[in-house]
């Protein structure tokens, strides 16, 4: 959304597009190689689609609720291609890690306490979470 614009840049994106303006899709019509679809939310599949260059591809990783339709040509029309992944193994993870590591890259978190996972699952139904949640381990109580 534009409320999220002036974060975005100050994390160090290049540049910035409300994605819920249709017209934004529209302007950025075969722009990108990769699309990686973190979201577990409906999404208009065609029109992402349509942002991809030749032969490129939207990888979903998020797991929306309901089946995602999109028009076959959308993928015939440039060779490109839809997939999905898990988020991967032990291995992967750290390979992710030390890739971050390596090239400075952090993520930013809200750390919570183990007594406040109800409130944060209530705040994720609602969309009412910025980052990723972390609990801080400390705050479990031993068995």
């Amino acid at each position: 959304t534009p409320a999220k614009q002036d974060e975005g840049l100050a994390l160090g994106a290049d540049e910035y597009f409300a994605t819920e303006d249709p017209g934004a899709l529209k302007a950025l019509r075969g722009r990108f190689d990769l699309i990686i679809n973190t979201v577990s939310a409906d999404i208009p599949v065609d029109r992402y689609l349509a942002t991809l260059r030749l032969d490129g591809a939207l990888v979903f990783v998020g797991l929306p609720e309901n089946p995602q339709q999109f028009r076959v040509f959308s993928l015939t029309g440039a060779r490109r291609s839809l997939a999905g992944s898990n988020i991967g193994g032990i291995r992967e993870t750290q390979e992710m890690l030390d890739f971050c590591a390596e090239h400075r890259i952090a993520s930013v978190i809200e750390t919570i306490g183990a007594d406040d996972v109800t409130a944060a699952y209530d705040r994720v139904v609602r969309g009412d979470v910025r980052y990723r949640f972390v609990i801080d381990t400390a705050t479990i109580p031993a068995a």
